[in-house]
């Protein structure tokens, strides 16, 4: 299949004039476009696009902003296949999982395309019987969108899609590893006001530009924590407007209660969770801690379910996993589960690439006994790798789990409803599943505490993470007011 390498510029689409970026197929290690940056004069035009369409879309009727947001769910689902085939290639993952995730984009914007229209502030009292006081919410203005390669246009729509619905006009980049898909939306935005959507390529200079430039209003980040932190730096200097996701380290409660049929569910629950999208998921579970009993029989059921489970040709719709984004990124994973075995950790499963002589394959991996100061244990693997740890009680398994930096995502599993209780009481994580991992929901909002993020994506508080409140106070009467000058009268 062609690719579109050109980018979207003012409602035109470009060559970019920039630093050419090669563009990897992970499962053949071919590459398979080469798509040309956006120079800075191409940046400044995009943002000076956005600024330009900016006053016709923000002062757009919510109403009439959303048969034109539906209208790009609707041209996503025409290009479902074309588009999972794309992700499929940049990414690696299986192709259900990219079919999954375009359906997902395409529901975000039905969901915001609604609730947009339910309110736009609120009426509030007065403080006199004369006066009527009202808070408006509107829009920053322009919005950059920095998204990351492991979820290429779901992470971009989150952003995007409550954006849009709040008036705002969006310059995007995708990650300089996933620019093929992102690049292919030109045509679904064709409905929207010439410059609403701009879409431009590069690498990490690329994003730091879009943070410091003065013409953009609020940047929206999805990423790892250093850059991150840098992103807000930025935008801190410049006091734009910030929404960070920054990844975790997050993990899966097994309580004490769980056994039987259930425990086998929950490993098979725990597996998925884990290793979906090669366990390049931002709410992967990458630490296990398992209570009393469960232990053996939850590691034994682990362990047979992940044997089971199919790594090759993600185009091959047998194929359960395919290969890791990039060989940086297996190395890294690999990396973590090298050092806990010489630390003295037992690899039950996996920790190769299974003989295959091209792709960044790496077997999915469960290890025990991992030292609790191992990488590991501590910092974010992004790879197919579950460290499965034994715990005497819930509350050490809580503590553990609260015991990093990271705050994003927890999954538990129980039967009983204390348990449950306790978990999404006393986790301190911005999502908390109970029995059914990583089930994203568009009315919920989305992020971390802690150094995982600041803000949220979807639901009520993603819409307003792209909007300012303004406190408008009228005052019906025209008369002196007895508090003013002078005080001695």
């Amino acid at each position: 299949m062609g690719y579109e390498t050109d980018l979207l510029i003012a409602g035109e689409r470009v060559a970019g004039d920039g630093a050419a970026l090669e563009i990897e197929n992970p499962a053949t290690e071919q590459i398979v476009a080469t798509v040309g940056s956006a120079s800075s004069a191409q940046l400044d035009r995009a943002v000076d696009a956005a600024r330009a369409a900016s006053k016709e879309w923000a002062s757009m009727p919510a109403v009439d902003r959303a048969p034109l947001l539906r209208g790009i769910a609707d041209g996503l689902r025409e290009k479902t296949e074309e588009l999972a085939i794309l992700m499929t290639t940049e990414i690696g993952r299986p192709l259900t999982e990219s079919r999954d995730e375009v359906e997902w984009c395409a529901a975000c914007l039905d969901y915001y395309a609604e609730i947009a229209r339910s309110e736009i502030g609120r009426v509030i009292p007065p403080i006199e019987s004369s006066q009527f006081a009202v808070v408006v919410k509107e829009p920053h203005g322009v919005v950059g969108c920095i998204v990351p390669w492991n979820y290429p246009l779901l992470l971009l729509f989150w952003k995007l899609a409550p954006a849009l619905a709040a008036g705002n006009t969006i310059v995007a980049k995708p990650s300089e590893l996933t620019p093929l898909s992102t690049l292919a939306l030109a045509d679904v935005f064709s409905g929207l006001p010439a410059g609403t959507v701009n879409l431009v390529a590069g690498a990490g200079e690329t994003g730091a530009a879009i943070a410091e430039h003065e013409g953009i209003d609020c940047v929206a980040f999805t990423g790892s924590v250093e850059t991150g932190k840098k992103v807000g730096i930025a935008c801190a200097a410049r006091n734009a407007r910030v929404n960070l996701e920054m990844g975790g380290k997050d993990p899966f409660i097994i309580c004490p209660d769980v056994a039987d049929e259930a425990l086998a569910i929950a490993a098979r629950g725990g597996a998925w969770a884990a290793f979906l999208n090669a366990g390049q998921v931002c709410t992967s579970s990458e630490r296990f801690y398992v209570v009393g009993d469960a232990y053996e029989p939850f590691v034994e059921a682990f362990v047979e379910h992940t044997k089971s489970l199919v790594v090759g040709d993600p185009t091959d719709p047998g194929t359960d996993i395919g290969p890791m984004v990039s060989a940086r990124q297996r190395d890294k994973a690999l990396a973590q589960v090298e050092s806990a075995v010489g630390a003295g950790a037992q690899l039950l499963t996996g920790g190769s690439d299974g003989g295959r002589e091209t792709g960044h394959f790496l077997e999915p991996s469960v290890l025990v006994d991992v030292p609790g100061d191992a990488d590991l244990l501590n910092l974010e693997t992004f790879g197919p790798v579950a460290p499965i740890v034994a715990v005497d009680s819930l509350d050490e398994a809580i503590e553990r789990a609260n015991g990093l930096e990271f705050g994003l995502g927890a999954i538990a599993y129980t039967r009983d409803l204390a348990n449950a209780i306790k978990c999404l009481k006393e986790i301190r994580a911005g999502s908390v599943w109970i029995n059914d991992p990583l089930t994203d929901n568009d009315a919920g909002p989305f992020g971390g505490f802690k150094n995982s993020g600041i803000g949220r994506e979807l639901g009520a508080e993603g819409l307003d993470a792209f909007r300012e409140a303004k406190h408008v106070h009228i005052e019906t009467e025209i008369e002196i007011k007895e508090w003013w000058y002078p005080y001695g009268e």
